[in-house]
């Protein structure tokens, strides 16, 4: 379930000043182009934020990456069938966090649809669909009901083998977020952390105006419509418009249905923004999957949280 990149940012009039300026760094992490924005007195200074954010985001990637087999993720995932694994309490409660949304999605949301058999390409190589058959063994090893969290000992267990997690779908909005939050406790009045599009904003730009994000149109990528007015708020967009198969005139969405094995279907892209880019993730992810009617309703019970939802064509 990959963010796509399909926010753009506005910084339109700026009036800089001696003692504030915005300064950008873009970097790669968790496999994606990271953008920081931050207020500073002068580049020196900047560098230094941007050194202690890209420090923490490195940190958390060692933490939750799937791909790297050192990481605590990784082993939980090695022994999966086996036995329960310790963690650090971060990576507990953040799979807890990721439980609870799959019962707030009725399993829209699921971390170990990691373990989903690959299928479907999305590489336009694709011109028949799978078999029913394929279809349904391919989610055998998916279900966040058997993901078995131990809260004295800190351990995680999946119970079958040959399952999986994996933070694709929040990871990035989560390090945002932490990115964020370390930030601010340094003392920078304001700036971003953009992961891809999954992004934290916080403080105002030098001319006391908030940060303006820009909603690109799925289908008209240098389209803008709608913008966004941030000062401390979170913005996350899943979509299809970059990833999809196309078979028999019907586009097939790379988000995947974690109960059926089928792809998201009826909506081209949904942006979500509220205050934590993390929750963000997860109701835009969930929404692809769920559909503009009921999507609406699990967005109804956050007030917190306003998205654009995007119907394919």
């Amino acid at each position: 379930m990959k963010i796509l990149l399909t926010v753009s940012f506005l910084f339109l009039n700026l009036s800089f000043t001696v003692c504030q300026q915005v300064f950008k760094k873009q970097t790669v992490l968790m496999g994606s182009v990271f953008e920081l924005v931050v207020i500073a007195h002068d580049s020196a200074q900047a560098q230094e934020y941007f050194q202690s954010a890209i420090t923490e985001i490195a940190r958390i990637e060692n933490l939750i990456s799937e791909w790297r087999p050192y990481t605590q993720v990784s082993q939980v995932n090695q022994y999966a069938g086996i036995r329960p694994v310790k963690v650090d309490r971060e990576v507990f409660e953040l799979t807890r966090r990721a439980i609870r949304y799959a019962r707030l999605s009725d399993g829209a949301f699921d971390i170990s649809i990691a373990a989903l058999d690959k299928i479907w390409l999305f590489d336009g190589s694709m011109d028949t669909l799978p078999s029913p058959t394929a279809i349904e063994k391919s989610i055998q090893h998916v279900g966040y009901h058997h993901i078995v969290l131990d809260s004295l000992h800190s351990t995680i267990f999946l119970e079958k083998k040959g399952m999986k997690i994996g933070f694709g779908s929040i990871g990035k909005g989560y390090a945002a977020d932490k990115g964020r939050e370390l930030l601010q406790s340094l003392g920078v009045r304001g700036g971003i952390v953009n992961a891809s599009g999954d992004l934290s904003a916080w403080g105002t730009q030098p001319d006391k105006q908030p940060w303006k994000v820009g909603v690109s149109n799925p289908f008209k990528a240098h389209k803008i419509q709608k913008v966004l007015r941030i000062k401390d708020g979170a913005v996350a967009t899943s979509g299809n418009n970059e990833k999809f198969a196309e078979i028999d005139g019907k586009r097939y969405s790379h988000i995947i249905n974690p109960k059926t094995g089928w792809p998201s279907t009826g909506l081209a892209s949904v942006t979500v923004w509220g205050p934590s880019a993390e929750f963000a993730n997860f109701l835009s992810t969930s929404i692809m999957v769920l559909g503009r009617k009921e999507g609406k309703k699990l967005l109804k019970r956050f007030s917190a949280y306003k998205a654009v939802m995007v119907q394919d064509r």
